[in-house]
């Protein structure tokens, strides 16, 4: 047995007994005769000490150690005279009598501390080091409370595991699939899922009315802090099932992994429909933890003075910032800049200040009269000494998105976007459909599957455009954690959605002809949601990107800094496979 006790369960009641810890060595300090070693392992710190005069060759053995080399100690453990209170271990030391090392170490390349001096780079280089830290291990150990929470709850939902197959058929409608070649298939390829939406809903047509996955996804897709190219979904799918249904059981999850992890309780959420979200909000995912709702201001802007840009505006929104009307104008222009960006696209920004002494200040003075700016006042509630913030352009959608994008800046320069608050909701009734200027035609908004709203199902012909899903996504904090829909199990409805996509029925049946051929045999009325279960553990953890969450994550290029991958086939493979290589000049 290499050890009897881990590093961080002995205490003061353990004094006096003789146990055998392993782990790393954390730090080492000399103090006269005496030298001092932290030793660490996954479960805490114990001090070491190893004694000159009692066992001086002992000692000297102990002072040959570096960091992160791996022992083997046996002791007695004693109470400390300087005892630390910052350690649940501070209240005792093991009084070293035989050491064994087990592995020498290299220096690392970057302190394994909580407040390491590496960098994103070094520490994904060399991932299993960073994985020692308390503060990346301590991500991990919640994700793993999180999916027993997920799996016993569904479990006493009566939803069943399955595991659904990793190489599948191709399905380009979404997002880019990972392919994969076949030796034994020359000339074919298989995909790995973008998700198990089509597995889950052949189990449904199998009877298997309750199902659920914690399920690995894949998707080649440009990166973001909240995006891997594989990444775990929570997937689930239930068969006699409406919205209601779908919504209230996976809230009930939510409120219960909230309540074990955080200790918070969550009311009931509220149901926002897409419409309202993007008029008061710019966002189909709106972080509620503050306010500044936006307030159109066509009514009051719009040919009521001489400012062109305002007169040919299409949209005229705004916020107030709370006690804000002492900006500065080194400020005021750092937000223009901010809004100037590439990445928000405005061409400018309108302020009016509402200073606590009574006065008003704005950028456009010249062109309005204070009439105006008392009406203004009044349409958007703001107070002396708040700042309203003022955007306008020519496509609402377009300038509200920006105006979302100001509005979350505000948020954290303010530090309204508390980590330890929580606000969630449902965001119900989207578009069927959106429109891709790169395809030049509607693509489904969700998947070819869901379900239209059926008192829009008449529009389907004339007005596509205008139909609403039976959809919803659950957002919490501004950031969309999961979503899902009602499926269509009807075949000629489905064949009108593949129709208004611009599939032909040879298309459809070449892609999905599974799917089509399976509803033939009767497929139950059914619904489904995933949540994803990395952003889910980030934001338990307080976290800004998933990267955190995952054990071995890919940089924001895709690849794997540790192992270098993506990386090239020898000829020998690539022979095998009946491929041959010619790269594009770009």
């Amino acid at each position: 047995m290499y050890r009897t006790k881990t590093c961080g369960e002995l205490r003061l009641t353990d004094a006096g007994s003789e146990v055998t810890l392993a782990g790393w060595v954390q730090r080492t300090r000399k103090m006269g005769g005496m030298t001092f070693v932290d030793l660490r392992d996954r479960y805490g710190i114990t001090q070491l000490v190893f004694d000159e005069s009692a066992d001086a060759a002992l000692c000297e053995q102990a002072n040959r150690m570096g960091r992160e080399w791996w022992i083997q100690v046996t002791g007695t453990v004693s109470e400390r005279q300087s005892k630390n209170s910052k350690m649940p271990t501070g209240d005792i030391e093991i009084l070293a009598k035989q050491l064994n090392v087990l592995s020498e170490s290299l220096t690392p390349p970057f302190t394994i501390e909580d407040n390491t001096d590496g960098g994103d780079d070094i520490r994904m280089k060399y991932r299993y080091l960073d994985l020692r830290r308390a503060v990346v291990r301590k991500n991990l150990e919640l994700r793993h409370r999180m999916t027993i929470l997920i799996r016993n709850f569904l479990d006493n939902q009566n939803f069943i595991e399955v595991e659904t197959p990793i190489l599948i058929g191709s399905t380009p409608e979404g997002a880019r699939d990972f392919v994969v070649p076949s030796r034994m298939n020359p000339g074919q390829f298989y995909a790995l899922p973008q998700s198990p939406q089509t597995l889950k809903q052949l189990l449904m047509v199998s009877g298997f009315d309750r199902y659920f996955q914690i399920a690995k996804c894949f998707r080649d897709e440009d990166l973001r802090a909240d995006r891997q190219p594989e990444f775990t979904q929570i997937d689930c799918e239930m068969s006699f099932a409406d919205q209601e249904d779908v919504l209230q059981i996976f809230e009930d999850l939510a409120r219960h992994l909230f309540k074990e992890i955080r200790g918070v309780e969550i009311p009931k959420m509220q149901r926002m429909t897409w419409h309202d979200a993007m008029r008061r909000f710019g966002s189909d995912k709106p972080d509620l933890r503050f306010g500044m709702e936006f307030v159109e201001m066509m009514d009051v802007l719009k040919g009521t003075g001489s400012f062109s840009v305002f007169n040919e505006a299409e949209y005229i929104g705004g916020i107030v910032v709370p006690g804000c009307a002492d900006y500065t104008r080194k400020q005021l222009d750092q937000l223009t800049e901010f809004v100037k960006r590439p990445q928000v696209g405005a061409k400018g920004l309108v302020y009016v200040k509402y200073n606590a002494d009574g006065t008003v200040k704005s950028s456009i003075d010249k062109f309005y009269t204070p009439e105006v700016w008392a009406q203004l006042k009044e349409k958007t509630g703001a107070k002396d000494g708040d700042l309203v913030l003022i955007l306008s352009g020519d496509n609402a959608n377009k300038t509200r998105v920006q105006l979302c994008t100001l509005r979350l800046e505000m948020g954290d320069r303010l530090g309204l976007r508390d980590k330890n608050k929580f606000e969630c909701l449902w965001i119900v009734d989207f578009p069927l459909f959106e429109w891709s200027d790169e395809e030049q035609r509607l693509m489904a908004t969700h998947h070819p599957f869901t379900l239209p709203n059926p008192d829009d199902i008449p529009l389907l012909d004339e007005h596509p455009e205008r139909v609403r899903a039976v959809a919803y996504d659950f957002v919490c904090n501004g950031i969309e954690v999961g979503g899902g829909s009602l499926r269509i199990h009807d075949g000629k409805l489905q064949e009108k959605m593949f129709q208004i996509l611009g599939f032909t029925p040879e298309k459809a049946m070449a892609q999905f002809g599974f799917l089509i051929n399976a509803f033939k045999y009767g497929a139950p009325p059914h619904a489904g949601l995933a949540f994803g279960l990395d952003r889910f553990v980030s934001i338990m953890a307080g976290l800004d990107s998933i990267r955190d969450c995952i054990a071995f994550p890919k940089n924001n290029s895709g690849r794997d800094v540790m192992l270098d991958a993506p990386g090239e086939l020898d000829a020998k493979q690539l022979e095998e496979l009946n491929l041959s290589i010619d790269l594009r000049q770009e």
